[in-house]
């Protein structure tokens, strides 16, 4: 599960943007995504202990 949480997150991060076509010119959205995915890999080691 941790490997597709990778690679989905490495997709939208890579070709996101031209893919669904979001406007993303101050780079808010590839934070957010980041973000996401980094309080979901913290509270998942968190909570597996």
């Amino acid at each position: 599960m941790a490997y597709f949480a990778t690679a989905l997150f490495l997709g939208l991060f890579m070709v996101g943007p031209t893919y669904f076509g979001w406007p993303d010119p101050g780079g808010k959205v590839s934070v957010a995504l980041m973000t996401a995915f980094l309080l979901g890999a913290v509270a998942g080691y968190k909570a597996k202990g």
